[in-house]
Formats: C-alpha cells, structure tokens, sequence
C-alpha cells in the first residue's frame, strides 16, 4: 500500500493527460466549442466520427487501467483503487489546463476492466448495445453503472471495495448532472448530435 500512495502524483498527471484535446486537435478542432463541449470519447464521436471517438475512449480507458493494474503488480488491491481515484481525478480535474476535465467514465471503465476483467468486458459490449439501442452514452454508462454494483454485490465482493466503486461511480455521475438533467427534459444529444 505504501508503495501505490508514492505513485498517486504519477496516476495523477496520467490522468491529465488530454486524449480528446489532442485527437480533437489533429483535425484542427477545438473539442470545448463543438458538440457538448465535453473534451470526452462521446462528444469527439459525435463530432468526429466514432473511429475518433473510439481512440479516445481506448486512451482514456488506459488512464485507468494502468494504475489499477500498476496497484494490482504491488500486491496492494486497496492500493489499486487509491491510484484509480487518482487518475480520475486527474482526469476530471487537470491541472494543467485549469482543472477543466472530462466526465471520468471510460476512465473509470478501464479500472473495472483491469479489476475485474470478465466482468469488465461483459459490461463493455452491455455498454455498446445500450448505446447503440438508446442513442446516448450517458443512459449506457448509468445502465452499467447500476449493473456492476448489482454484480458486485451478489458475487459477495468485499464491502470496502463495494464502496470504493460507489465512490468513484457517484464521482462519474455528479459530472454528468448536466446529462441527467437534459435526459428529463428530453434534450440530450444522441451519439449522433441529433
């Protein structure tokens, strides 16, 4: 555990790390001031293309696969999580560019993948089929959501886990308040802008 707390500063400047800002940026867009504004894999799909959106979700899933799976090498699970955190608050929270981040979840997405990778990967293509059925990212990563915690709970995982993905998913969910509001006043983009 000790270990992992010496790595939180490098799992934070991961985080930080600005895949939709660069990728956005190789076709000479500005990701803040097209779509919803959000520097995330959805917006860059919606204005990109979903090849494009699908990197950025590859590199933002890698900004938290990497730490768990770097707290997993240490022996140290709680560990994992403890960098987790940190790269998504990273990621969410740049210093470097004025703490003006994403919304965390194909961040967060990534851990679970690397936590828990059946499941993971069983959520991810649930994902994919939500999103392509409802239209929107959002509704797809509050179903998931909901659904790991359920899977967790009855596969009898450690409580203190349980809160950690609690925490971190309650994180992802306060950022997307604004996706929640324009789902009940029917407003929200689909993942086609439309």
């Amino acid at each position: 555990m000790i270990a992992a707390l010496v790595l939180i500063p490098v799992a934070y400047l991961l985080g930080t790390f600005p895949s939709a800002v660069i990728v956005a940026r190789s076709k000479g867009i500005d990701i803040h001031t097209v779509g919803s504004g959000n520097p995330g894999a959805s917006n860059v799909a919606r204005v990109l293309g979903a090849k494009y959106g699908a990197l950025v979700f590859l590199l933002d899933a890698l900004k938290g696969a990497i730490p768990a799976v770097a707290g997993l090498a240490l022996h140290s699970r709680p560990g994992a999580y403890v960098l987790v955190t940190a790269a998504i608050l990273g990621h969410m929270f740049p210093a470097t560019r004025g703490w003006h981040g994403g919304k965390g979840a194909a961040t967060l997405g990534g851990a679970i993948l690397a936590l828990f990778p059946i499941h993971g990967l069983i959520l991810l293509a649930a994902w994919i089929v939500i999103r392509k059925l409802t239209g929107t990212a959002s509704v797809a990563t509050f179903a998931i959501i909901a659904a790991l915690i359920i899977d967790m709970a009855v596969r009898g995982t450690p409580g203190w886990e349980i809160a950690a993905i609690v925490g971190l998913s309650a994180l992802v969910l306060v950022r997307h308040a604004g996706n929640i509001r324009r789902l009940v006043d029917g407003r929200e983009l689909s993942a086609t802008g439309h």
